[in-house]
């Protein structure tokens, strides 16, 4: 069920609901297959008995039907991928955060000043604690996709029942396979992926010019999440990435980050108002 807190505008919605009450903005019909998201609007009061939307909703349908930049995160980790971001509109800023298990997000305002922090806040960027720790020159990991994936399912297929800390050993074989890897890489790699708490991209797309023709502009970056071992900047592939772009043989370049440079790289995607094409 929807719902919401007045104190803090801020609405919990799934995107069935989302897309209701953009419908119901926009003076469309709303099709039957989601009149069951639109009961479900009504009997907690962000749609009244006319059909209109409460006044509560405004900044966020606003915010919605025309933003400026839309920042996506997509973050995969043990319970899965869950998808957050911000919407830039011309007046307000939205952000949207999962939660696991759920198909709700919980949609709140944000005070344009705090953009960075709040984006840094999704990832559980951690300035102190064994992760942001110094960064040695030879932290780096070069090798292919396929032998990450490689790695990556032999952590899946781990059996809880095993005994505890046996994941680095199971994937420090599955990455054994690939010769060219070498036995330094391997064991590094082997520790990351027995570590990881999560792997993220954040990509944010605005109205511009690409290649002197109106389109949409994007950039992005991705991190690993290695808890104690740190955060690991994933150079190769670059983001972004477009479907059917990498592959097995496809280069990856892991480097140590600081947490420094992780916010850093958040603030550097966003545009500047000369690269924004205002419609």
């Amino acid at each position: 069920m929807p719902s919401y807190d007045l104190s803090r505008a801020r609405f919990r919605l799934s995107d069935e609901h989302v897309f209701v009450l953009i419908t119901v903005a926009t003076g469309e019909p709303v099709p039957d297959e989601f009149h069951a998201a639109q009961e479900e609007l009504r009997a907690c009061g962000l749609i009244d008995g006319n059909g209109q939307l409460a006044h509560v909703l405004l900044p966020l349908i606003d915010t919605l039907i025309a933003p400026t930049v839309v920042i996506s995160l997509e973050a995969v980790g043990r319970q899965g991928q869950l998808n957050h971001g911000l919407l830039i509109g011309q007046d307000h800023v939205i952000s949207h955060q999962a939660w696991p298990g759920t198909s709700e997000a919980e949609y709140a305002s944000v005070e344009p000043k705090m953009l960075v922090w709040a984006l840094a806040n999704m990832v559980n960027l951690q300035q102190s604690g064994p992760g942001g720790g110094a960064v040695h020159a030879d932290a780096l990991v070069e090798t292919r996709l396929g032998t990450v994936e490689a790695g990556l399912a032999a952590l899946e297929g781990v059996s809880a029942a095993e005994a505890p800390g046996s994941e680095r050993s199971h994937v420090h074989e599955a990455l054994a396979q690939d010769p060219a890897l070498g036995e330094a890489q391997a064991t590094l790699l082997a520790a990351l992926i027995a570590e990881l708490r999560s792997s993220w991209r954040m990509t944010a797309a605005w109205r511009g010019r690409e290649e002197g023709q109106d389109g949409v502009a994007a950039r992005g970056f991705a991190v690993w999440d290695c808890g104690p071992l740190g955060y690991w900047h994933r150079e190769l592939p670059a983001e972004p990435l477009a479907a059917g772009q990498v592959g097995p043989d496809s280069a990856v370049r892991l480097v140590r980050v600081a947490p420094k440079k992780v916010w850093d790289l958040i603030a550097e995607l966003m545009p500047e108002e000369a690269e924004l094409r205002h419609v």
